[in-house]
């Protein structure tokens, strides 16, 4: 038997395995950034739509003068309750950058603070309130891009 043939039948049979090692460590890897990636995806948009649904039964309460302060005030207080928007920001925390963490911030206590002017007896036609409206629809546009952004990155 030739030492040559054998090395040689080693040397090919190492080489492929390595190969085929690596091409499926790369697939595995590229598999799970996808995965990754999507799972950004949804949390994202599942709190931006919370973040939407939170803020338009703010909106909502702030356009009821017709009914007792108070029920706006109980109006505007269960709007975080029912839109999630507490559940899914900390999940956000887990999985987001510190430059959207921060954008999340912003918008979220932007529309905290609409919340207290609406628990307060604002109405939608207040310039109190419609300054509180500017400075949130201003976040959440800042937030929308920075998590775009961090999509598009990964």
């Amino acid at each position: 038997m030739q030492w040559s043939s054998l090395i040689g039948a080693v040397v090919g049979a190492l080489i492929g395995v390595s190969a085929t090692l690596s091409s499926e460590h790369l697939r595995w890897r590229r598999g799970r950034q996808d995965s990754n990636k999507a799972s950004k995806r949804q949390t994202y948009a599942e709190y931006l739509s919370a973040l939407s649904l939170t803020r338009n039964e703010l909106r909502l309460a702030s356009r009821l003068s017709s009914i007792p302060i108070e029920e706006r005030a109980e109006r505007a207080a269960e709007s975080f309750k029912t839109g999630r928007a507490y559940e899914l920001r900390y999940q956000v925390m887990l999985i987001a950058p510190e430059v959207v963490i921060e954008a999340s911030d912003n918008a979220f206590r932007a529309l905290r603070r609409i919340q207290r002017q609406v628990e307060d007896g604002t109405l939608h036609t207040d310039p109190a309130y419609i300054a509180l409206r500017e400075t949130w629809d201003a976040s959440f546009d800042v937030l929308t891009d920075r998590m775009r952004q961090d999509i598009d990155a990964s």
